[in-house]
C-alpha cells in the first residue's frame, strides 16, 4: 500500500522525487493514492500534448497477414509499409496467443510487487545495468515528465537472465523473446531483400539483431490524462522494433499525409503484434525504411500495459548506410556512426521527436 501523502505536499518537487523514484512507487503509486489533480513536474507544455482536431479517424497503418509469408505479396507489403508507414500490424504471425497472454499477465505481476521489491532494480539498486526499474524516460534530463513506469531488460543470455531477472516474469518474458526470434528473422529477411542485399551473413546480423532489449511498460490511470502523456514523440533507435500492446489502445503514429501534423491512433487487434522501423534501419538503408515518430496518451480511466521488444544492432557496430543500398550511385545521407553513441545520444535529452537521427546526418 503506498504511503498517504496529501496532494499539497506534491507543491514540492523534492517530496515528488523521493516518493515516485528513491522510494520506488512510480506513477502507479501516485495514480493509486487517486490523486484529484496532475502533480505540476507532469504537465506538458501545450505543444506536447495531443490535440484530438490533430487525430485523423478515417487512417489506419497496413495490416499484414502473415499466413503465407513466403508469398512475395507478402514481402512487397512489408517493404511496402516499412517505406510508406514505417508501422504495420502484423497478424497470423504463428506467435502463440498464450505466449503473448501470459507475458502481459507477468507485466501485471511485476508492477503489483511492492514499491521495495521493485525498488531492487533501480538504477540506484539493481546488480546489473541491465535490469532497469524506472519512471518516466530521462527525468534528469526532463522539464516535463511522462506518466509511465517501466522494467526494462537487455538481454546478454538465458544464464544471466536466470540470476538478474525478476522471478515473476522472467521465464514469460524469455519466452516471449525466443518465439517472436523466428518473426524478426522473416521480417528482416524480407526488408533486406527489398534493399537488394541477399545474404544476411555473420556481420550483418550482428548490424540487423546483435542485441535485444525487452521493455515491460506500465501507464497507470491518470487523474488528468489531457494534461499530460504516456510517452512524448520520439522515433526508436532500433532496428525494428516488435510491440505487443493490450485492449486498452493508446498508441498514436504520425501521419505520412496532410501537414505532417496528424496522428493516426493504432488500435488493438488482439494477437496482433505492432512493427516499426527504428532509426537504425532508416540509417542502414540511406532513409528507404522510415522510422517515425509515435506517442502514448495518457488514460483518465483504465490501466494499460505494453510490452516492446527492441531488435538492435550491438551497442560495438558502425551503423551506417549498406554498401548495396548505395552500389548503384546512391548518395549517403548518412555517416558511419559508433552505435553506443548514438544510443548515449538518445538517452541524455528528453524525448524530442525526430531529432536524434540529426546525430548521424551528414
Amino acid at each position: 500500500m503506498a504511503p498517504i501523502i496529501r496532494d499539497r505536499q506534491f507543491t514540492d518537487s523534492s517530496a515528488l522525487t523521493d516518493f515516485v523514484i528513491n522510494r520506488g512507487n512510480g506513477v502507479k503509486g501516485l495514480s493509486e493514492m487517486g490523486l484529484k489533480a496532475l502533480p505540476k513536474p507532469y504537465i506538458q507544455p501545450l505543444e506536447e500534448r495531443l490535440c484530438m482536431t490533430k487525430f485523423v479517424p478515417q487512417q489506419s497503418i497496413p495490416i499484414i497477414d502473415m499466413s503465407y509469408w513466403k508469398n512475395p505479396r507478402v514481402a512487397s507489403a512489408v517493404c511496402d509499409a516499412a517505406e510508406k508507414w514505417g508501422f504495420f500490424q502484423i497478424v497470423n504471425h504463428d506467435v502463440p496467443i498464450e505466449v503473448l497472454n501470459n507475458v502481459k499477465d507477468a507485466t501485471y505481476r511485476f508492477f503489483d510487487l511492492p514499491a521495495d521489491q521493485k525498488n531492487k532494480y533501480s538504477k540506484e539498486n539493481s546488480a546489473s545495468n541491465n535490469v532497469r526499474f524506472g519512471t518516466s524516460f530521462s527525468p534528469e534530463a526532463e522539464k516535463s515528465l511522462e506518466w509511465k513506469d517501466y522494467l526494462s531488460l537487455f538481454f546478454v543470455s538465458e544464464e544471466e537472465a536466470s540470476m538478474l531477472w525478476p522471478p515473476v516474469c522472467r521465464e514469460q518474458v524469455l519466452d516471449y523473446i525466443r518465439r517472436t526470434e523466428v518473426v524478426i528473422k522473416k521480417l528482416l529477411q524480407m526488408l533486406m531483400e527489398g534493399l537488394n542485399v541477399k545474404e544476411i551473413d555473420e556481420a550483418k546480423r550482428s548490424l540487423l539483431m546483435g542485441s535485444i532489449r525487452t521493455n515491460l511498460n506500465y501507464y497507470p490511470i491518470c487523474p488528468d490524462p489531457e494534461l499530460t502523456v504516456g510517452v512524448g514523440r520520439h522515433s526508436d533507435v532500433s532496428t525494428l522494433t516488435i510491440l505487443l500492446q493490450d485492449e486498452i489502445g493508446g498508441l498514436y503514429v504520425r501521419g505520412n499525409q496532410g501537414d505532417g501534423d496528424n496522428w493516426i491512433h493504432v488500435p488493438p487487434i488482439k494477437g496482433s503484434l505492432v512493427i516499426n522501423v527504428g532509426d537504425a534501419l532508416q540509417i542502414l538503408s540511406n532513409n528507404r525504411y522510415k522510422s517515425v515518430e509515435h506517442r502514448v496518451i495518457a488514460n483518465g480511466t483504465k490501466n494499460r500495459i505494453s510490452v516492446p521488444i527492441f531488435v538492435n544492432p550491438k551497442p560495438i557496430d558502425i551503423i551506417g548506410p549498406l554498401v548495396e543500398v548505395l552500389k548503384n550511385g546512391e548518395k549517403p545521407i548518412y555517416k558511419q556512426v559508433l552505435y553506443s553513441d548514438y544510443v548515449k545520444h538518445f538517452f541524455r535529452k528528453a524525448h524530442d521527436g525526430k531529432k536524434t537521427v540529426e546525430f548521424a546526418e551528414i
